[in-house]
């Protein structure tokens, strides 16, 4: 942390615009006037953009700070908090009311996401069908029924290596055939 004196010498560097000044100002100072700020509004990204806001206004009113022996700190703090308050009173007053909350969105995929859906089921489909009945039969009980190759192999009277081989050719041609 800068000593009192440090910072002062900053401020005053600051108010004749230097920005060589103004940076080592913002190193030695925002995380303390971050922690303010994030304190007064509870919310991340808010604190950040005020955070910005408070350094706007610490480079244009630089000339502002006195130096009276109280910490240059307290004034800078003082710019922060007073900023964020600023922030919370503009954004008006939270309500509590039930009927005023906003509708919450549905919990499911939106009508873009469900078109988009419907067309890729299509696509799958239309190369489900390209694949031999057996084939395409044994994708379906595997990936969409949740069938073990065991039990498919007993069904389609196959050892099991070859289950196991129709079913990896099988995703290889839909892969192909979705790719298209």
């Amino acid at each position: 942390m800068m000593d009192i004196q440090h910072i002062e010498d900053l401020l005053a560097r600051v108010q004749m615009r230097d920005r060589a000044a103004f940076s080592e100002l913002y190193s030695a100072t925002s995380a303390k006037l971050f922690g303010v700020c994030l304190r007064v509004l509870k919310d991340r990204a808010l604190a950040e953009d005020v955070l910005q806001d408070v350094f706007v206004k610490i480079w244009n009113k630089a000339d502002k700070y006195k130096v009276t022996g109280n910490s240059p700190m307290t004034w800078l703090i003082t710019v922060a908090r007073n900023q964020a308050i600023d922030r919370l009173r503009a954004a008006g007053p939270a309500t509590s009311d039930i009927d005023e909350v906003a509708p919450i969105a549905a919990a499911g995929p939106g009508p873009e996401a469900q078109a988009i859906a419907a067309d890729e089921a299509r696509r799958v489909i239309a190369c489900l069908d390209e694949l031999d009945g057996d084939r395409a039969a044994a994708v379906r009980g595997a990936y969409l029924d949740g069938q073990s190759y065991a039990d498919l192999a007993e069904r389609f009277h196959v050892p099991l290596n070859t289950m196991r081989t129709w079913l990896r050719r099988s995703l290889t041609n839909l892969r192909e055939c979705l790719a298209r």
